[in-house]
């Protein structure tokens, strides 16, 4: 197949690029610093030269978007939500001008879209879309705006002969340097990785394997269309999940944060304390009801998995 993978530069389309290269398919990125072969420039607002990849491919898979790890000031959560749809509309507009659509577009989306809460689990069916949670901080209603606004663009494109998937994703979990594993282990190797603001917020992961093999299901699948959530169907309070992670690592203790501690850390690294603090319990419905089987379901072995390879060098760290 021709895939072709908008704002695939970052640590997601990095992952994505090298499985299905190595599974003997065309691949092509497109992006606004192109330096490798099969890059192509694009602006990620305007149609250009880049679209004549998108007319004859079999399948787009856009991640474009502007990072989350940065400060939520207002200019950067406009940022967010520009980048996002303006790319969205845009490969939607490229798609409904292609003499030959691709049969399928995967649009990246996020699991942040569903309400802050402990007390059960997001499915797609049942799950509460956030934004009207008391006792948060007030922004965190903008990130679910963000995610809403993103979705709506993919379905609003009128591409009839493309069928279309919106990806909410947790976090992809790699042994990419650079990618959220990578932060996570460093703080746990500095006897950082303990309960952050009690730990008892959950975290929604997905192995990086099973993200590319949920992508290639979703692809093969004509019966899928709209939403489905990207994640393992073990979500963990965080204190839980630090815990197996140091224990894959082999650290024992990991020193607790306070929430005006985590507010100091986050500051200093220049991103936000949504990513730390909010409660996401997602879970994959659709995608288990519809067969797919994970090959790390649970976060003791997916954390063993990821360990071994990060220490065994098994990834090239081509992140930029």
């Amino acid at each position: 197949m021709k895939i072709v993978i908008p704002g695939g530069a970052g640590q997601v389309g990095t992952i994505l690029k090298r499985a299905l290269t190595a599974a003997g398919h065309e691949v092509v990125v497109l992006t606004r610093r192109p330096a490798r072969e099969r890059e192509v420039r694009w602006d990620g607002e305007s149609l250009g030269p880049w679209a004549a990849e998108i007319d004859g491919s079999d399948l787009v898979v856009n991640l474009a978007g502007r990072s989350v790890n940065c400060r939520y000031t207002g200019a950067n959560l406009r940022a967010m939500m520009d980048s996002r749809v303006h790319s969205a509309r845009v490969v939607g507009e490229a798609i409904a001008a292609a003499v030959r659509p691709p049969r399928v577009w995967l649009q990246m989306s996020t699991a942040t879209v569903y309400a802050h809460r402990f007390d059960a689990p997001n499915d797609e069916t049942t799950g509460v879309i956030g934004g009207a949670e008391s006792g948060v901080p007030g922004y965190w209603a903008y990130s679910v705006e963000i995610a809403k606004a993103w979705e709506r663009a993919q379905e609003r494109a009128e591409t009839p002969r493309t069928r279309k998937v919106s990806l909410r994703t947790a976090m992809v979990m790699s042994p990419d340097r650079g990618g959220v594993l990578d932060t996570l282990l460093r703080l746990t190797r500095l006897g950082l990785g303990g309960p952050i603001a009690g730990g008892a917020q959950y975290i929604s992961w997905i192995h990086d394997r099973d993200f590319v093999r949920a992508v290639e299901f979703l692809a093969d699948r004509d019966d899928l269309t709209g939403p489905v959530n990207l994640a393992a169907p073990d979500p963990l309070p965080q204190r839980t999940f630090m815990r197996v992670l140091r224990a894959a690592w082999g650290v024992p203790v990991g020193l607790p944060a306070t929430r005006w501690m985590a507010e100091l850390g986050a500051f200093a690294l220049r991103s936000d304390t949504e990513l730390l603090l909010k409660s996401r319990r997602v879970t994959p419905g659709r995608l288990l009801e519809a067969g797919f089987a994970f090959d790390h379901p649970r976060w003791p072995q997916a954390a063993d998995d990821l360990v071994r390879r990060v220490r065994g060098g098994l990834v090239p760290h081509d992140i930029r």
